[in-house]
C-alpha cells in the first residue's frame, strides 16, 4: 500500500466521502456490545482484541483505498492503527474523536440496545475494589490496603501508557459479547 500523510479524519469529512461514493472501508474496534448500542451504518465491527491486520486487509481488498478505524474516543483506534503499521499497512486513518465526536457532530448513527460503556465498567470495578480494599484494611487487617494501592497503581499506569488492562479484561467478559447475528460484522 502507498504511504499517505493523513493520520486522522474528521467524522463529517468521512460522512461526506461516503455520500460522494468514495471507495474505502471503516472498521469499528469497540466491543460488540458497544457497537450494537450505536454505530455508523457503513462500519464493520472488529473488536480491538481480535484485530488481525492481514485478515482485515485481505477482506478489505481495495488496493490503495484507505481503511478508516474508529472506536469510542480515538484511543483504541490508535492502538489498532499501530498494529496495522507494524504489519506494514500504512493507509490506515483514525476517525478523530471516535463515536463520541461522530455523534457530537450530528452524523447519522444506527442505534440499538443500550449498554454500560467499557469506561464506566472500569470505573465501577476499580472503585469497588478500592472501596473493598479500604474497608478490609480498616476492619480486618491493615495489609488489605495494598489491594487499593495495587488498583491505584494500575490506574496510574493506564493513564500514563494509554492502555488499560482492566478494560481489556472487561471487554472479554460475557456481558460485553453479543451473538453473531445480533452484531453485523462484514
Amino acid at each position: 500500500m502507498s504511504t499517505i500523510t493523513q493520520t486522522t479524519i474528521l467524522p463529517r469529512e468521512l460522512q461526506q466521502k461516503y455520500e460522494a461514493g468514495e471507495a474505502f472501508k471503516l472498521i469499528d474496534v469497540r466491543t460488540p456490545v458497544e457497537f450494537r448500542e450505536t454505530h455508523v451504518e457503513f462500519a464493520s465491527n472488529v473488536p480491538l482484541d481480535k484485530v488481525d491486520p492481514a485478515e482485515v486487509m485481505e477482506r478489505h481488498d481495495a488496493g490503495d483505498d484507505p481503511l478508516y478505524i474508529m472506536c469510542r474516543s480515538g484511543n483504541r483506534a490508535q492502538q489498532a492503527i499501530e498494529k496495522f503499521n507494524k504489519s506494514g499497512y500504512e493507509n490506515v486513518i483514525n476517525v478523530e474523536g471516535g463515536m463520541l465526536q461522530w455523534e457530537a457532530d450530528g452524523q447519522p448513527a444506527v442505534r440499538g440496545k443500550k449498554a454500560i460503556s467499557l469506561e464506566r465498567q472500569v470505573r465501577i470495578v476499580a472503585g469497588s475494589i478500592v472501596f473493598i480494599g479500604a474497608m478490609l484494611g480498616y476492619f480486618v487487617d491493615p495489609a488489605w490496603v495494598f489491594l487499593s494501592a495495587f488498583v491505584g497503581a494500575g490506574l496510574v499506569f493506564a493513564g500514563v501508557s494509554d492502555t488499560c488492562g482492566m478494560g481489556m479484561m472487561l471487554a472479554r467478559m460475557p456481558w460485553n459479547q453479543v451473538k453473531e447475528e445480533s452484531c453485523r460484522v462484514k
